[in-house]
């Protein structure tokens, strides 16, 4: 245990704010930090990993200040064990998207894909919301042996984009292509799943912490995670 703790403490100990960040953040946090350092002159360090690896590591003592996750459950699971120092609050809600790269123009197109990538339901948010999504609109029967499983929803990205063709993504991880071109395509489905609501909590008392804590919650902030296709109502 020691030497895990010494291990962060050592990799981490450059940078003013270490923040722990859930993948599916990973564009939008730059842009976040930028506005943050114009406004305040203190650098942040993000960490980017799924939000369960991150609530394992914040576990084991990961010398962390601030925590976005894909959720509110581990947001919770880290207040109730005493590992946070704020209730969980939420920050955005993520929107789910069917992403191909062939050409798609409705959801039925994916009735004749071999393959599916979608994150895993039991860990994940945005594969649980697949789940959900396809069983409301009564596909989930028809399509579920075509699935490939994906750990996280930035690794079901890289299936998509890599073996499947298709896949159910966060609408937020397809700002690393600014302009989808014909390579590149994606749909926008309707809220039949439960909203994907994520969660932040303060994990130090680092004064320059709660400035970024405080900053999430900004206009200014609200404008970069609409911008990179959240819902902030």
């Amino acid at each position: 245990m020691k030497k895990i703790i010494l291990f962060f403490l050592v990799v981490f100990s450059f940078g003013d704010i270490k923040v722990a960040t859930a993948g599916n953040v990973a564009f939008a946090i730059k842009d976040l930090a930028k506005e943050f350092y114009k406004e305040t002159h203190i650098k942040i360090t993000p960490i980017i990993g799924s939000s369960g690896k991150l609530t394992a590591q914040i576990q084991r003592g990961a010398p962390y200040d601030v925590f976005l996750s894909a959720n509110m459950k581990y947001p919770n699971y880290l207040y109730l064990n005493h590992k946070a120092i704020t209730k969980p609050k939420v920050y955005a809600k993520g929107k789910l998207v069917l992403f191909s790269k062939k050409g798609i123009k409705s959801l039925d197109d994916i009735l004749n894909a071999k393959k599916i990538a979608i994150a895993n339901p039991k860990t994940a948010p945005y594969g649980k919301a697949t789940v959900e999504y396809l069983k409301n609109k009564k596909l989930y029967n028809k399509l579920k042996n075509r699935f490939i499983i994906a750990s996280n929803i930035s690794t079901t990205f890289s299936y998509a984009m890599k073996v499947t063709n298709y896949g159910f993504v966060a609408k937020s991880l397809l700002f690393k292509f600014p302009k989808l071109n014909n390579k590149y395509h994606f749909i926008e489905l309707e809220n039949l799943y439960s909203p994907i609501k994520q969660g932040v909590v303060l994990l130090s008392n680092n004064p320059q912490a709660k400035k970024f804590y405080k900053f999430l919650f900004s206009k200014q902030a609200k404008r970069i995670f609409l911008k990179y296709g959240y819902d902030i109502n």
